[in-house]
C-alpha cells in the first residue's frame, strides 16, 4: 500500500514517537511519502531519522513564499472531481475560524492535492488541528480516505465543532490516551471509527536498562544527586515550577539539574534560575538527539517533569521521555495529568503530584533524592510496566491493520 503521511513538521526532536511510528510502518513494507506543512529548525536529529528512507514534501509554509507553485497547484486540483466539495468544506471551517492560517492551511492542501502521487491510497496525518484540515481538504479534493492519530495540544485546543465534523468525515482516527479516547469518543456519531492507540516505545532504541541506580542520597556535596528532565520550555512542561521547588529543598540536601530541550520559554527559565539564586547547580544541555538523551538519563539518579494544563487548554498527553526514563531505570516524579497517570501509579511506578504546587513538589523531590532505595524500586516497577503494556511493536499492530483496511476498501 502507499500512504502519505501528513505532519506538521520533519524532522522533530520533541516527535520521536511519530518517527518511530513512521521508521516501523516502513519496516513493514508500507510505501510511504512524508508530507511536512513546516521545514525543520532544530539543530539536530536523532539517529532514528537517519534510517527512514521515505522522501519528504515540504509543502509551501507560507503561500506568498511560493505563489507559482500555489497557483499551478489550484489549476490542476480545480480538475479534480472533488475540487467543489473541499471548497464548500474549506468556506464554512473559514466562516466559524476567519484566520489566515486557515487560508493557509486550504492552500496547502491544494499543493498536496496537486503533487500527491497517483500510486497513493490514504492520507494520514498527525495531529488533529492544522494537519487534520490539510489533509481532510486534500483528500476531498483527490477523493481519497483519509485518517488522522490525535495526541495532546491538538485534542484540548481545537473547537469542539471542528473535532466532530472531522471524526465523522475521516475513515477512522486513534488517540494515544485513553483520556482523550474518552474526551473525542463523546464528540463522535454512531459508526465513527475511534482507536486507544498508545506510542509505546521502541525497545530497539531503548534496549539497554542502564546501571543500576546509584546511591546517592543528597548528604555528600562531592557527589550531588543528579535530576534530569528532557522537554521544551513551553508552558504546559511546568520548569518554572520545578525551579521553584528546587529552590525550597533545604541547603544540607546536595543537588544539580541538567534540562534538555530547547523551547520560547529557555531564556526566562534562566533569569528564574539567577533569581533564586539556582545558576551554579544547573546544566542547560539545549535540544539534544536520542543518543546523547540516552547518556543524560543514564548519568542521572532522579527524573523530574512537572507537566501542567494551561488557560488555552494546552496539556501533555503521555509525554514519551516518561517511557524513555523508565526504560533506563529512571524513577520518575510528575504531575497527575490523566494522560500520565495512565503510565505512572504513584507510589508505584513513581511520584506524582498536583501540577502547578511547587511546595509539594519539593518535598516530593526531598524524599526521592534522600532514599535511593526507593527510587530503584520505582525505576525497576515503572521498566516493568513499559515492557508489558508499552512496548511500540505490539502497540503498533492495530494501525497497520487499519491501513490494510483503509487500502482495500478503496
Amino acid at each position: 500500500m502507499s500512504v502519505a503521511v501528513v505532519l506538521k513538521g520533519y524532522p522533530r526532536l520533541s516527535e520521536t514517537f511519530i518517527a518511530q511510528e513512521i521508521y516501523i510502518l516502513e519496516r513493514e513494507g508500507i510505501e510511504l511519502q512524508l508530507v511536512s506543512l513546516r521545514h525543520p529548525t532544530d539543530p539536530h536529529t536523532h539517529p532514528i531519522h537517519s534510517k527512514i528512507h521515505s522522501p519528504v514534501n515540504y509543502l509551501p509554509e507560507y503561500l506568498y513564499q511560493e505563489p507559482l507553485r500555489v497557483w499551478n497547484s489550484w489549476r490542476i486540483a480545480r480538475q479534480f472531481a472533488g475540487y467543489h466539495r473541499a471548497r464548500q468544506i474549506w468556506l464554512a471551517d473559514l466562516r466559524r475560524d476567519f484566520s489566515v492560517n486557515r487560508i493557509r492551511r486550504f492552500g496547502q492542501s491544494l499543493v498536496l492535492a496537486a503533487e500527491l502521487s497517483e500510486k497513493t491510497k490514504h492520507l494520514y496525518a498527525h495531529f488533529l488541528h492544522t494537519p487534520a484540515s490539510v489533509t481532510r481538504y486534500a483528500a476531498t479534493i483527490r477523493h481519497l480516505p483519509w485518517s488522522f492519530s490525535a495526541h495532546a495540544k491538538d485534542i484540548w485546543t481545537t473547537p469542539k465543532w471542528e473535532k466532530t465534523e472531522k471524526l465523522a468525515d475521516c475513515t477512522w482516527a486513534v488517540t494515544c490516551t485513553e483520556n482523550g479516547y474518552q474526551h473525542l469518543a463523546a464528540l463522535a456519531n454512531e459508526g465513527d471509527q475511534l482507536h486507544r492507540l498508545y506510542h509505546g516505545l521502541d525497545g530497539d532504541l531503548f534496549s539497554d536498562p542502564g546501571p543500576i541506580a546509584s546511591d546517592r542520597d543528597g548528604s555528600d556535596s562531592d557527589f550531588p544527586v543528579r535530576i534530569l528532565s528532557v522537554g521544551r520550555a513551553v508552558p504546559k512542561k511546568g520548569f518554572d515550577v520545578l525551579l521553584r521547588a528546587l529552590a525550597q529543598l533545604p541547603g544540607e540536601i546536595h543537588w544539580e539539574w541538567r534540562h534538555a530541550g530547547g523551547g520560547e520559554q529557555l531564556h526566562s527559565l534562566k533569569a528564574i534560575a539567577a533569581e533564586l539564586g539556582l545558576t551554579e547547580r544547573i546544566q542547560w544541555l539545549g535540544p539534544l538527539p536520542s543518543e546523547q538523551i540516552l547518556y543524560w538519563y543514564r548519568d542521572s539518579d532522579l527524573f523530574v517533569l512537572p507537566s501542567r494544563i494551561t488557560p488555552s487548554g494546552d496539556r501533555d498527553g503521555l509525554p514519551n521521555v516518561l517511557m524513555e526514563a523508565a526504560s533506563q531505570r529512571l524513577a520518575s516524579i510528575s504531575c497527575a495529568l490523566p494522560g500520565i497517570q495512565e503510565f505512572i501509579e504513584t507510589e508505584h511506578q513513581g511520584l506524582l503530584v498536583p501540577a502547578d504546587d511547587a511546595t509539594i513538589l519539593s518535598g516530593a523531590i526531598r524524599r526521592a533524592v534522600t532514599h535511593p532505595a526507593l527510587r530503584r524500586q520505582f525505576g525497576l516497577a515503572a521498566l516493568q510496566r513499559l515492557r508489558e503494556d508499552f512496548d511500540h511493536a505490539s502497540n503498533i499492530k492495530p494501525l497497520l491493520a487499519l491501513l490494510s483496511s483503509a487500502s482495500k476498501s478503496r
